[in-house]
């Protein structure tokens, strides 16, 4: 009989694979960022209009909202989930934070954090029906969305609230702590605002405990289970920390628009789930980053105001992004399909 240990049966993939899955996210960000370029000296080309500093800034400013709500879904995604309702959690952020600064005239400073926790606490309630209820993210979500829709329209009575008597209220979104420095360069606030809120994910997901639970429930969450993690809880904390953000997103269209118009709202989750998928991010989990989220979210501002710019129709911008939306999900579909042969 021969004394050679046995051999171990086989657990799971081979360490090698894990190289191979950042070249992937890696190849689909360099995918990503050339077809930004491509799409930004196409449309230079095509109208003179469309590269110069005041469009460029137009671009970036559209690009701070919904590149905002994208980061706080990447979060979401790379747990093997999905939100539907980012788009009117942003509303309804909005009207709450009206409600503190109008209504009751609070400093402005309470009324961005009410923003930030009110987007934590239904992050929260949304992370429990999926954790704790087992209801499927897309039903709890998609429930949430009309929930929050139907409370925005019965906060307001249906009106919008304006921030005419809230003071410095427009300069987060609008103003330039840049410009006041570079005049050159006027970045807007809402730009710096997604900058540090994407540094900040960024670091949480490649620096904390949360940050390695987020990918390890995308990848194995019954392994995870099983190795005696609370995944309830830790799912429960990174849906309140989308939410959070989210409420960074209404503050900031909030400002931009000097209003909180609650029907607003509708769509937005579609173009942010839209950029992170565009991004690299695995709609089936457990690989994504920020950097191809936001890149995935300048590619949807950049052909979005490409094609105003050409005075395309906007029924045809709509269904160029539909399009997008579709062929981003299956070159998801063909890059797990390879990285599973």
């Amino acid at each position: 009989m021969s004394d050679a240990p046995a051999a171990k049966p086989a657990t799971g993939p081979e360490p090698a694979q894990a190289p191979v899955k950042r070249r992937g996210t890696a190849q689909q960000k360099l995918l990503a960022f050339a077809s930004l370029i491509v799409l930004v000296i196409g449309f230079s080309l095509a109208s003179p209009n469309f590269f110069q500093v005041s469009n460029i800034m137009a671009i970036l400013q559209a690009t701070s909202v919904n590149g905002v709500l994208a980061v706080g879904v990447t979060l979401i995604i790379i747990t093997g989930g999905i939100d539907l309702s980012i788009g009117t959690l942003m509303t309804f952020c909005a009207v709450i934070t009206g409600v503190v600064l109008t209504w009751a005239g609070a400093p402005l400073i309470l009324g961005v954090l009410t923003a930030v926790a009110t987007g934590g606490l239904v992050g929260l309630l949304s992370g429990t029906f999926v954790a704790k209820m087992k209801i499927p993210p897309f039903i709890a979500t998609l429930g949430m969305m009309l929930v929050l829709k139907g409370m925005s329209l019965i906060v307001t009575g249906t009106r919008p609230i304006y921030f005419n008597d809230t003071p410095g209220f427009t300069q987060i979104s609008q103003g330039s702590l840049v410009g006041e420095v570079i005049p050159a360069f006027p970045l807007p606030n809402g730009v710096l605002i997604l900058f540090l809120v994407a540094a900040a994910t960024a670091w949480i997901l490649s620096r904390t405990v949360l940050g390695r639970y987020t990918f390890a429930l995308g990848s194995n969450e019954e392994a995870v289970r099983l190795s005696g993690v609370n995944t309830d809880a830790w799912k429960m904390a990174i849906y309140a920390l989308a939410g959070a953000i989210c409420g960074i997103a209404g503050l900031l269209i909030a400002s931009r628009l000097n209003s909180a118009q609650p029907a607003l709202g509708l769509g937005y989750e579609l173009e942010a789930i839209a950029a992170v998928v565009i991004g690299g991010t695995s709609l089936a989990g457990g690989r994504g980053t920020v950097l191809g989220t936001l890149i995935g979210a300048l590619i949807m501002a950049v052909l979005t105001n490409g094609l105003r710019v050409l005075s395309v129709a906007p029924e045809w911008q709509t269904v160029v992004t539909g399009a997008i939306i579709i062929l981003a999900v299956y070159g998801d579909q063909l890059r797990r399909g390879r990285a599973s042969t």
